[in-house]
């Protein structure tokens, strides 16, 4: 049987984007990697930009930056953290993920970097439906481009029921925070430890191996 490995994530996760690498890492491989956009920070998770939180967030970032070598950029510190306009809500970055999934799954994993890279590296309001639009359609993702734009109600239904399957599967591991790495091997699973998804792409992967 074929090994799957699930990755709960939010697109708005800054240790997230740090394990990027290993993440990529893990689907150039015959590992089966599943994507669970985990809703942590939408609905109540979601929440105002303000100046605390802004600084907690940069100096959390600057740590990450450290650690994985994934950039942090002054754009994104000046046009997204300073910006009290913008909420930290990844709702919509979550459904335009599951508008690729659902139009070009193997294509979820590039519009997840692309959100990343936007926001982190380009400074771009990910938060905007038509930052996201825009995003989708430069891909060459017009389909999910346009589902988004005008989300129907099959969408909302599947984007749903992905943030409930990722809310299960936490919930079974009480893994309270994003990433989180769940191993599937002959029907049973096992939560993996992250800490080398931040530094070392191939210890992780000899982890997965190993297990």
């Amino acid at each position: 049987m074929r090994t799957a490995l699930y990755y709960v994530f939010d697109p708005l996760c800054g240790w997230c984007y740090g394990a990027s690498g290993t993440v990529a890492a893990a689907a150039s491989t015959d590992i089966d990697l599943r994507l669970l956009p985990s809703g942590l920070f939408t609905g109540p998770g979601a929440r105002k930009m303000d100046d605390a939180f802004a600084a907690y967030a940069w100096a959390n970032d600057q740590r990450i930056e450290r650690l994985t070598g994934q950039p942090f950029s002054e754009l994104y510190r000046t046009r997204v953290l300073a910006d009290r306009q913008q909420a930290f809500d990844s709702g919509l970055a979550t459904l335009a993920l599951t508008a690729a999934a659902l139009t070009a799954p193997d294509r979820e994993l590039d519009v997840l970097g692309a959100i990343q890279r936007a926001r982190y590296v380009d400074g771009r309001d990910i938060t905007h439906r038509q930052t996201l639009v825009e995003l989708l359609a430069d891909k060459g993702l017009a389909e999910a481009s346009a589902r988004l734009q005008q989300p129907d109600a099959a969408l909302i239904t599947a984007n749903d029921a992905r943030v409930a399957d990722a809310q299960a599967v936490l919930q079974a591991f009480d893994a309270r925070g994003v990433p989180t790495f769940i191993l599937e091997r002959d029907g049973r699973r096992q939560l993996l430890q992250t800490s080398a998804a931040y530094s070392d792409p191939q210890a992780f992967l000899r982890q997965v191996v190993a297990a």
